[in-house]
């Protein structure tokens, strides 16, 4: 127990509480079960918050969370934002979302003191952040030439480079169908297993996305027959669904893991085929175009929400909720209504009567 000063002159015991430095690192440890992705952005997140911290002073190796002023949210914002600048609000955001975690997890954990309640942190950060508007994506209509490039590239005879190169292509064919088919994230492409579709034999699979949720997914017969020649070319028994094929791969653990495409070298190969082709793209652009087409052709918001894996509609509808002008157009040709039309719908009685065209009274 530690015994503080009131303001008053008596004393008040209070419990010892965690040095700032040691709590974070519980926090990151409490972390282990959430993607790796998630570990990694709190992990910057917390990084940005001891810059903060250390800048006002603070020693996070000799202060206890208690020298926490329940405001330091609202401060670390503001100098993010003079970090950073406004433009960035969107990283600035996220860096706040990891932090507000750390915070949750101490009161969770009762490792905060009683006055620091994370309800009114919360609220009062809200206040001062606002509502930020969210940028709609930009769609490139020529994603697709992407893909029928990618089919198009001549197969490597099976001898080149021991067949790696063939493998690769094989593998960048289903890749590339893969995330234009499903509007997957790329992480949740690189952890699907090849017994998640059965070998390309299934057309929907059950995946766990983001926050942890499951959630079907659809394959189309292009897609599935493109993940089938490259299966068959493999010849292993890998769990991984997407392999590495380069020579620096090293040598394999018993079930393929070690060679298990990683999301940053999925992106790599989107950026590669992309830049062959002259249009800049990232796997998420996949995920835009697929959303896009499904709504411009008559799918509803709750459907692509689900299709895509948003926790919320509001979510689909604030990103994706844009429609080309042609739809716009055609909803607005076939749903539109002159004044004329609706008088002629209004019963008998509700009508008045009109001057004559042509009268003196016109």
């Amino acid at each position: 127990m530690l015994s503080r000063m009131a303001t008053d002159g008596s004393q008040h015991e209070r419990p010892d509480f965690p040095l700032i430095a040691a709590a974070m690192d519980d926090f990151q440890e409490s972390l282990i079960g959430k993607s790796p992705r998630t570990r990694a952005t709190y992990g910057t997140a917390l990084g940005r918050f001891r810059e903060f911290l250390e800048s006002q002073k603070i020693d996070l190796r000799q202060s206890s969370i208690d020298a926490l002023d329940d405001d330091v949210l609202e401060r670390f914002y503001g100098w993010m934002i003079k970090q950073y600048g406004r433009e960035r609000r969107f990283t600035v955001t996220t860096y706040l979302a990891g932090t507000r975690a750390f915070f949750r997890f101490l009161v969770r954990r009762r490792l905060a003191p009683p006055e620091m309640q994370f309800e009114r942190m919360r609220d009062n950060l809200r206040e001062v952040v606002g509502r930020i508007p969210y940028k709609t994506p930009r769609i490139d209509q020529r994603l697709p030439i992407v893909v029928s490039y990618v089919n198009s590239l001549p197969l490597p005879v099976p001898n080149e480079r021991h067949g790696e190169a063939r493998l690769e292509l094989l593998r960048d064919r289903a890749l590339m169908r893969t995330l234009f088919c499903t509007g997957m994230r790329r992480e949740e492409v690189a952890r699907m297993n090849r017994s998640d579709i059965q070998d390309g034999h299934a057309n929907q699979a059950l995946i766990t996305g983001k926050g942890d949720k499951e959630r079907i997914v659809f394959f189309d017969d292009d897609t599935l027959e493109a993940i089938r020649d490259y299966l068959r070319a493999r010849a292993d028994a890998f769990y991984p669904l997407f392999l590495r094929h380069d020579v620096a791969r090293g040598k394999p653990t018993p079930s393929g893991q070690s060679y298990r495409l990683s999301t940053q070298s999925i992106w790599k190969t989107v950026h590669r085929y992309g830049n062959a082709c002259g249009i800049s793209i990232s796997p998420h652009d996949f995920r835009h175009t697929k959303a896009s087409t499904m709504l411009n052709r008559g799918a509803k918001l709750s459907e692509v929400q689900d299709i895509l894996g948003h926790a919320s509609p509001e979510t689909t509808k604030r990103i994706y909720a844009h429609y080309e002008t042609s739809h716009l157009r055609d909803v607005f040709d076939r749903f539109s209504a002159s004044p004329e039309e609706l008088m002629d719908r209004l019963p008998e009685t509700q009508r008045i009567a009109l001057p004559v065209k042509g009268s003196k009274t016109e």
